[in-house]
C-alpha cells in the first residue's frame, strides 16, 4: 500500500470507521471533527473517499463527488439545524495552512447572530509581481 496513505489520517478513518460520520456514499463521506475542533454547532468535514491532497492533485471525478456532497450538508444545515447561509473552507497545498494531507472541505453553519467571521480580515503580504491576471488567463487557456 502507498506510504501516503498508510500515514493519511483521513484515509484510517474512512477505513476504520471510526468517526460520527453523517454520511458514507461509495465516492465521498462526511463527518463530524473533533468536538474540540468545531467552528460552530454542526461543523462537518467532507472528504473523497479517494485519497488525494486537495484540489490540486484530485480528479475530476473526485471533485465532483465531494462538493455535491458540501451542497447537501449545506442544505441539510439550513434545513435541519435553521442555519441561514454556510462557509466553504479548503487549503489545499504546502502555503495554504493546510492541516491534513487529504482534500478536505469544512462546511460550517453560520447565522446571523453566531459572532463569528470566518473571511480572511487581511490582504496578503505577497508582492505583485506584474501582470497577474494575464499570466493567469494564459495558463487557464494553455493547460
Amino acid at each position: 500500500m502507498d506510504n501516503a496513505l498508510v500515514n493519511c489520517v483521513f484515509c484510517g478513518l474512512l477505513e476504520s470507521g471510526s468517526a460520527t460520520w453523517l454520511s458514507r456514499g461509495p465516492h465521498a463521506a462526511a463527518f463530524l471533527p473533533l468536538p474540540a475542533s468545531a467552528l460552530a454547532p454542526g461543523h462537518t468535514l467532507v472528504v473523497p473517499r479517494e485519497h488525494c491532497t486537495g484540489v490540486l492533485d484530485a480528479t475530476d471525478a473526485a471533485l465532483h463527488h465531494t462538493i455535491s456532497l458540501v451542497r447537501r450538508v449545506g442544505d441539510a444545515m439550513t434545513r435541519a439545524l435553521g442555519a441561514t447561509g454556510v462557509n466553504v473552507l479548503n487549503a489545499s497545498g504546502p502555503g495554504s495552512g493546510q492541516s491534513v494531507a487529504h482534500l478536505h472541505f469544512h462546511v460550517v453553519p453560520r447565522w446571523p447572530d453566531d459572532g463569528t467571521d470566518l473571511w480572511p480580515d487581511r490582504r496578503s503580504s505577497h508582492p505583485a509581481t506584474g501582470d497577474e491576471h494575464q499570466r493567469l488567463a494564459r495558463a487557464l487557456n494553455n493547460p
